[in-house]
């Protein structure tokens, strides 16, 4: 209860209200522990930190979000660039004869982020 309760305000917006029952987030956990290899214990000397398989889940559950959040960014520093021309182009008077068709996007666009 308390993990599902505690991720549920990372949601991504489209998931389903179920997403974060205890039942899918067991579920969900059970695929992760079955599906990662299991890491090999060393031998060594006593004290010696070993790797569990939550830990090889973190490590890769981290990577795969690091690269998710770094392609978000990626897109919206170029959705960015892109309005900041059509400002440019807006504010020079080039695209007077597109001004309706731009402010219907912006409004289409406003409705599906709402």
């Amino acid at each position: 209860v308390s993990v599902s309760r505690a991720i549920k305000p990372f949601a991504e917006p489209g998931r389903p209200p179920d997403w974060f029952s205890q039942k899918h987030c067991a579920s969900q956990y059970s695929e992760l522990l079955e599906t990662t290899e299991t890491p090999k214990r060393k031998r060594g000397e006593k004290g010696e930190v070993v790797e569990t398989v939550e830990d090889v889940i973190v490590r890769k559950l981290t990577a795969e979000r690091v690269e998710e959040l770094k392609k978000i960014i990626k897109e919206t520093q170029e959705k960015y660039r892109q309005l900041k021309k059509d400002a440019e182009l807006i504010q020079a008077g080039h695209m007077d004869n597109r001004l309706e068709e731009l402010c219907n996007e912006i409004m289409m666009w406003v409705i599906v982020s709402s």
